[in-house]
């Protein structure tokens, strides 16, 4: 496993962290989700990313019973603040004082954790002055309740105007947790370049587009039994925008240029996106342990400038690139 710096900071993370969004709690058993951590740990992976509003909580708890018995200062834990929880009454979801110094103790105790390495604003809070946010999160750094501060799904302006209240404040943002594929490609235009300039690194979820780019749906086909798109408690929601004949017919063409790589299509994907020198790491999910014991060869892989041309030669004009696109595919809960 290679380590990145996040941001511009001193703290390290694994190239590949583990998430467990839509399998945690909710879309597999809590022994198998165990053995999938159990996987990533033994994989080299120490970072691991969850949200409290994840399976309504459950992830976060699936997730701190699975590293209650590992070396605390071994692993990097994220987790997220936005997200109705609990019985979503009026104060359960946002970015307002009340709902962060709640949501973190909350979080910490599932988690089993005494803090968390990286606390993030899992969306822009419109109706929450920023002011009161970035308080919020200053005081949690101040109390030793989370390390690091990053936000998720942030336009570039909300991350400039978020950035210069942190620095105000006394402490600095320094990632962005965005959807980013070879099919998204949205935060190449305005998100990365501020990020760059500013001191933010991307964490970045999806790099598989939904398991899309794995190359396991083909054009004109019924997806595969127990793929994510014939599952009805949200996969399939998720990942219907890439199931289009002309999208999937150009993924299948990225199988002879994996094969060139010595990689599968899936490894291709997480490589494609860790080309990206303002990508720490990028998040991969699994619903079986063997899914990471194989993706996981995409870290520290290196795409010959060639491949990434040929990568962009069958697939490039099918990316969405518009960054007035403030929603991303499944944005509302990743």
């Amino acid at each position: 496993m290679e380590f990145r710096y996040l941001g511009n900071s001193g703290f390290k993370i694994s190239e590949i962290t583990f998430g467990n969004w839509l399998t945690h709690g909710s879309q597999v058993e809590n022994d198998v989700a165990t053995q999938c951590v159990r996987a990533a740990l033994d994989a080299g992976i120490s970072t691991f990313d969850t949200a409290d509003v994840y399976a309504n909580t459950a992830a976060e708890t699936v997730l701190g019973e699975a590293l209650k018995d590992e070396r605390r200062e071994s692993l990097e834990v994220f987790t997220k603040v936005f997200g109705p929880t609990g019985p979503k009454g009026h104060n359960d979801l946002g970015l307002s004082r009340k709902h962060i110094m709640e949501a973190i103790n909350g979080s910490l105790r599932r988690l089993q954790t005494d803090y968390v390495d990286l606390y993030q604003a899992h969306r822009y809070d419109y109706e929450t002055p920023l002011e009161e946010t970035m308080q919020a999160f200053a005081d949690i750094v101040r109390q030793g309740k989370a390390l690091y501060i990053g936000v998720s799904e942030w336009t570039a302006n909300q991350i400039r105007d978020g950035h210069a209240l942190a620095q105000e404040l006394g402490f600095q943002l320094i990632s962005n947790q965005p959807q980013y594929s070879m099919l998204w490609r949205v935060i190449e235009a305005e998100v990365i370049p501020t990020s760059e300039e500013l001191g933010l690194s991307q964490i970045v979820w999806s790099p598989m587009a939904q398991g899309v780019l794995s190359g396991k749906y083909h054009p004109g086909k019924p997806a595969p039994e127990g793929s994510r798109a014939t599952d009805t408690k949200g996969g399939s929601r998720m990942i219907e925008r890439w199931l289009s004949n002309e999208v999937l017919t150009g993924v299948q063409q990225l199988k002879p240029i994996a094969d060139e790589a010595g990689l599968t299509m899936a490894q291709l994907s997480i490589a494609w996106v860790l080309q990206n020198k303002n990508v720490a790491s990028a998040i991969m999910g699994a619903s079986r342990p063997e899914q990471i014991e194989k993706n996981v060869a995409a870290a520290g892989v290196t795409l010959d400038p060639a491949i990434m041309d040929k990568i962009d030669g069958v697939i490039g004009a099918l990316a969405e690139r518009d960054p007035a696109q403030t929603k991303s595919p499944a944005s509302r809960e990743a």
